[in-house]
């Protein structure tokens, strides 16, 4: 009976799990894993469903969230200043420095004019000036949400696309500080010189993080080496040091994480740290961000409330309008076509992270109401669908203008020259003994066709001391693959020069040992790329292509190369293609004498014009490749890409495709890549050509030069 009597004193379990943190983190969890992933499904942003979570979730809801508790305060702090800085991190200063008058001026037009229309609209309703401007203000800040339809579309080179990516940086800039004045005037009832002394602190702490930041950020990853590690922890701290100490001079946390994005953008650059900064910030905190400003809306009010309604339907028709006529301001300054005009002004309508970030903070401080807040979610809700939208519609053809090549100099001739000199190398590095016959197969027949060598490497990797038994072991185990590399190599007829190396990790062993080689290829296995391990730390395959000088060709192959008979090679940008791809799979068919179908997708109302259009540009790209036995160009219509593909494929042996990455917009969240579907549910052999990082000329065995570059994917 006391047993009894202590079991019914027990608290009941909803109770007790609700005083338990974890509890709500698992909830987060499980909202951020499954509803972005069925939103996509729908073809809807990710966004668009964590927002509709905090809705439902919170306490206008089913009450399981509440967003003034400890642990969404905290995670949902961490997210706002998160997506700050992924925002200054994102910005594009190579595109500014390119374009900076042409941006600057578009920059002045589209925060002046939405910030004079956004300014008179809340008036209207009877807000304070402070607030007006504020509010205005956020009109002025846009999110490049339509870049990967930029990348996808091969304009992003166009003069007027870079501008706008260019100004960017000064919209945001100019909505964090007039942020900061708002605040600083509501919060503490400055007058005019108390503003002006507040601006020159900012000037001065903003110049220490710019400077300061960059110089020690450089130092340490010069001293830091390969530690990856370290450099993300670095990182990390410089964020929230730089939002600290913005605090202490009296400006918002959100500014200090800007300015340090700023600050590491550089030195970062498009390397695997960044990546790894990126993919923390999209899959955890920023998501858990947008949760909690879900949950701050009261949908019934919203609904019910008429006058909210009317100020919501006038800002969002101010803010389309005012950027309509500053994009129209610009062609009128820089004779931009219509077709240039309206992909500026698509670009600068989506509203999503500094809009919403700095909303969020002016509604804490008491600025804004409840009423703008649930407006400026339905801004962004909006424009994040509209702007991608018009930009997929109106970008299509944009001519892409050229850039500008400096001449070569002596010393790059003679270097050209030299490797044109050089015999055709393959790094082949050898791990897995179940892959490695296949890929040995494949090297020796791109070799034969340049009349070059293949290079087998194994790598062992190091301990602190040279004599300890596992080194040993893997020494051993290194060149028991060599011997099999070596020994398989003489059987093709090709020259093999087998290379051992003991190095602390295999991906800088790979890129180094192909630049001490002066390799033109490194062949590789597939490995794993879908675990959390994969993603969050990378795995050799990112890490040597981010690394590495030349060609990597990714392979995964079912069967030997040499009963490769049919290659499939899906084209898409017509506009500034990639020879690289094309060319690879044109020398493994002249080796095989197999046949190479370029197959490019349109949608079926696609107009016949067009696709006879597409047709030449295709024949034109074929016949630069001097091949005797052109590849084949077949075009279908489909409405998904991907399915199109896929239906393709199943009567070819291998499918050649680019590996290329995706660009994270600004607080924006992981976008669906084709390439990605087709490798996960393509059953024949596949081929993943990763190009160098950086744009310049590499040689194939072909001896046709290629100009390539990662940002310039075909998929």
């Amino acid at each position: 009976m006391e047993l009894i009597s202590q079991f019914l004193a027990l608290e009941p379990t909803s109770q007790v799990l609700g005083k338990e943190p974890i509890v709500p983190f698992a909830i987060l969890l499980l909202v951020i894993l499954i509803v972005p992933i069925l939103f996509e499904r729908l073809r809807l942003p990710g966004i668009f469903g964590l927002l509709a979570s905090g809705i439902v979730l919170g306490p206008h809801g089913w009450n399981l969230l509440q967003t003034a508790s400890p642990l969404m305060t905290l995670l949902s702090d961490i997210g706002l200043v998160y997506l700050i800085f992924v925002a200054g991190l994102e910005v594009d200063l190579v595109q500014f420095r390119r374009n900076k008058n042409r941006s600057l001026a578009f920059g002045s037009f589209t925060f002046l004019v939405p910030l004079f229309v956004g300014a008179t609209v809340v008036r209207i309703f009877g807000f304070n000036w402070n607030a007006a401007i504020l509010v205005g203000s956020l009109f002025a800040s846009y999110t490049l949400l339509a870049y990967p339809i930029l990348t996808r579309l091969a304009v992003v080179s166009n003069e007027a696309v870079n501008m706008t990516i260019g100004a960017s940086i000064l919209t945001d800039a100019s909505v964090l500080l007039i942020l900061t004045v708002c605040v600083a005037i509501h919060t503490n009832k400055l007058g005019v010189w108390q503003v002006v002394t507040l601006l020159n602190s900012l000037i001065i702490y903003a110049l220490f993080i710019l400077i300061g930041f960059d110089w020690l950020g450089k130092q340490f990853f010069r001293r830091s080496g390969d530690d990856q590690g370290n450099q993300f922890l670095f990182v990390l701290l410089s964020v929230f040091l730089a939002s600290v100490g913005a605090q202490f001079i009296g400006v918002q946390k959100i500014v200090g994480a800007f300015l340090a994005g700023l600050a590491v953008n550089e030195v970062l650059g498009d390397g695997p740290v960044k990546e790894k900064i990126l993919f923390v910030g999209n899959v955890l905190f920023i998501p858990i961000f947008f949760v909690n400003v879900g949950l701050l809306v009261n949908l019934p009010i919203f609904l019910k409330s008429f006058g909210t309604l009317n100020l919501t339907l006038l800002i969002l028709i101010g803010l389309v309008t005012s950027k309509f006529i500053a994009a129209f301001l610009t062609k009128l300054f820089y004779r931009y076509n219509w077709q240039e005009t309206l992909t500026i002004w698509s670009l600068s309508i989506p509203q999503a992270g500094v809009t919403l970030a700095a909303t969020l903070v002016g509604y804490r401080a008491g600025i804004l109401n409840l009423s703008v807040l649930d407006s400026a979610i339905f801004l962004i809700v909006v424009t994040s669908a509209l702007g991608p939208l018009i930009t997929g519609k109106v970008a299509v053809g944009l001519s892409s203008t050229p850039q500008k090549v400096q001449k070569p100099t002596t010393s790059l001739h003679h270097q050209n020259q030299e490797k044109r000199n050089s015999p055709f190398t393959i790094v082949v590095p050898v791990y897995n003994p179940q892959t490695q016959q296949y890929l040995i197969e494949m090297a020796a027949l791109l070799a034969r066709q340049g009349n070059g060598k293949i290079i087998p490497l194994a790598v062992a990797t190091a301990f602190a001391h040279m004599d300890a038994p596992q080194l040993d072991a893997s020494v051993q185990r290194s060149e028991r693959l060599l011997a099999k590399a070596t020994a398989l190599s003489q059987v093709l007829g090709v020259e093999a020069q087998p290379l051992l190396r003991i190095d602390d990790a295999f991906a800088p062993a790979i890129s180094r040992a192909s630049r001490e080689q002066r390799a033109n290829l490194i062949v590789m296995g597939w490995g794993n790329r879908t675990g959390l391990k994969a993603r969050l730390f990378g795995n050799v395959i990112d890490s040597v292509l981010w690394g590495s000088h030349c060609p990597v060709a990714v392979m995964r192959l079912v069967e030997s190369p040499k009963k490769i008979q049919r290659i499939l090679v899906p084209v898409e940008n017509l506009l500034a293609p990639s020879l690289q791809p094309v060319q690879f799979a044109q020398i493994v068919a002249d080796a095989n004498q197999a046949q190479v179908t370029l197959l490019n997708v349109c949608e079926r109302r696609t107009s016949p014009a067009k696709i006879a259009h597409k047709q030449s540009q295709l024949s034109l790209l074929v016949s630069k490749l001097g091949s005797p036995n052109p590849p084949e160009v077949q075009i279908i219509t489909h409405e998904n890409i991907a399915q199109a593909i896929l239906q393709a494929a199943r009567l070819y042996d291998l499918v050649v495709l680019p590996f290329t990455r995706n660009r994270t917009s600004p607080g924006g969240l992981a976008i669906s890549d084709v390439t990605n579907q087709l490798v996960r549910q393509l059953t024949c052999s596949i081929i993943m050509l990763g190009e160098p990082h950086r744009t310049h000329t590499v040689l194939l065995p072909s001896g046709v030069t290629s100009t390539a570059t990662m940002s310039q994917g075909i998929i």
